[in-house]
């Protein structure tokens, strides 16, 4: 396999991109990183890669990656969290730099998990797996 196919875009970025600029995220923070002063009220959503490999044999990247939504409320972090979930279904057949979506499933839905570290907060939980093809 030539080493040039092998070049996948940064999955956080490609996923940090897609979502910062959907209207219905209007007002959220997205990033692989908080933001400064970081408290957990604030809207804001963190995208993290988690895993994933290579499928040599089908030529496909399956990064794992979880979202972390934050909210001032409970409520409001799920509404945010429930936005994501529907956006990130509208990855399928994008194109990215030098890959392709090719599919976006969730391996772990919406799930509320307190964020201890930051007490006054409130979290949701996404985990979902891209299948990335070179383009």
């Amino acid at each position: 396999m030539n080493e040039a196919l092998l070049a996948f875009p940064d999955v956080e970025r490609l996923i940090v991109d897609h979502l910062k600029y959907r209207p219905e995220l209007a007002g959220v923070a997205v990033d692989n990183r908080p933001p400064a002063d970081f408290d957990g009220t604030q809207q804001a959503v963190l995208v993290s890669r988690t895993g994933g490999a290579w499928v040599d044999d089908l030529h496909l990247d399956q990064p794992l990656v979880e979202l972390e939504v934050y909210g001032k409320t409970k409520t409001e972090a799920h509404t945010v969290s429930l936005s994501v979930r529907a956006a990130l279904l509208r990855l399928r057949g994008t194109t990215y730099g030098t890959a392709v979506v090719t599919d976006v499933v969730e391996t772990e839905a919406v799930r509320w998990l307190p964020d201890y570290n930051r007490p006054a907060g409130n979290r949701y939980l996404t985990t979902v797996r891209l299948s990335l093809r070179p383009s």
